[in-house]
């Protein structure tokens, strides 16, 4: 990564990267099994070596180049047959934990796709056992972990209702949000209003993925048929000012991952991405990694890219990163204690400047 400059209250230019490392941060849209660094994928790959996952580190970064989003949908779809008993499970959660600490990342919502893992034979209570012996150990390391979980989209109403009986019964502590992932095209929203009816009424908050791939109607759908209280990407919503307006005074956060979109081909070029003219417009956005492992990215890459191609300043970053915390589910005093994290930090770089 390079190490650009800012300017600092004095006029002094200092560097932004020990900035970015140094901010507590939250997370709020990451799934699991996309945020497998390529050691741990290489690791589950070898374990698993019938599955046809490279097991090599360059034919894995090649194999993690994606024509487009469907793309990336198969190869998604491919790596999930890596994670086959609990321990694989574990072992996930847990690297995810070690990679969020190294980045000052002191707490994420990290999405999971029950409906997944037990396709592939793990029994639903020893899912539930392994995501908590995972989550314990990320704690260990200083990050605290919560549960969304997601309906792959791709498999349809049948997966949602699995999905949701799984939750019911066996859903462990820290679940706090309920999903839908995987493609928007041919995946209509609204068939999925009485699953997330029945996660709402479990306490659980709609987070579904809408306006990544298609068009401001599938935010709405979101809204309106699932009761969204915040939308996994949502960056079409720009091509419509009323719902813009709607975002605006609803103050419904947008959970945003630049470099994903750029990969997936969500949008041509990051000069064209809309996060500048929705934060403009006033809408609430968080930065996010999506699958940082995929993508080859962190969540530091995303706060310095939007330092670097979106022109945010030192203090704009330290706002979306109290942003971030704002937005998560994460209880009041958790809440409370990263953002005085975030103010010090903050505080102790200004002094040094």
């Amino acid at each position: 990564m390079s190490n650009p400059s800012v300017v600092s209250a004095t006029g002094r230019e200092r560097p932004i990267d020990p900035f970015v490392h140094a901010l507590p941060k939250a997370e709020l849209h990451v799934h699991l099994l996309g945020a497998a660094s390529v050691e741990t994928v290489l690791g589950l790959a070898r374990r698993h070596p019938e599955v046809g996952v490279p097991v090599d580190e360059e034919a894995l970064q090649e194999f993690y180049r994606f024509r487009d989003f469907a793309h990336f949908i198969e190869v998604y779809i491919q790596t999930n047959q890596l994670v086959t008993t609990p321990q694989d499970v574990e072992d996930l959660v847990a690297g995810v934990g070690a990679d969020m600490a190294a980045q000052n990342i002191r707490y994420a919502e990290l999405t999971v796709t029950p409906d997944s893992q037990l396709l592939m034979g793990i029994a639903p209570d020893a899912l539930a056992e392994a995501l908590t012996r995972g989550r314990a150990q990320a704690r260990t390391s200083g990050v605290e972990l919560a549960w969304v979980f997601d309906i792959p989209g791709e498999l349809g109403l049948p997966s949602g209702e699995r999905t949701i009986d799984w939750v019911e019964r066996h859903a462990p502590d820290g679940t706090v949000g309920f999903g839908l992932g995987g493609p928007e095209i041919g995946v209509e929203r609204p068939q999925f209003a009485e699953v997330f009816a029945r996660a709402r009424a479990l306490g659980l908050k709609s987070v579904p993925h809408a306006g990544e791939t298609t068009g401001p109607q599938t935010v709405r759908d979101a809204l309106d048929a699932l009761g969204a209280v915040r939308i996994g990407h949502g960056i079409r919503a720009a091509d419509d000012p009323a719902l813009v307006a709607e975002l605006v005074e609803r103050q419904i956060p947008l959970e945003i991952a630049p470099t994903s979109n750029l990969c997936t081909g969500a949008v041509a070029s990051l000069d064209e991405h809309p996060f500048p003219a929705l934060r403009d417009a006033g809408v609430l956005v968080t930065l996010n990694s999506d699958d940082p492992g995929m993508f080859d990215t962190t969540l530091e890459h995303e706060y310095q890219l939007a330092h670097d191609t979106f022109g945010l300043s030192l203090a704009d970053l330290a706002d979306l990163a109290r942003a971030a915390v704002d937005a998560s589910f994460a209880a009041g005093e958790v809440k409370l204690r990263i953002r005085d994290e975030i103010d010090a930090v903050v505080a102790e770089l200004l002094l040094e400047s």
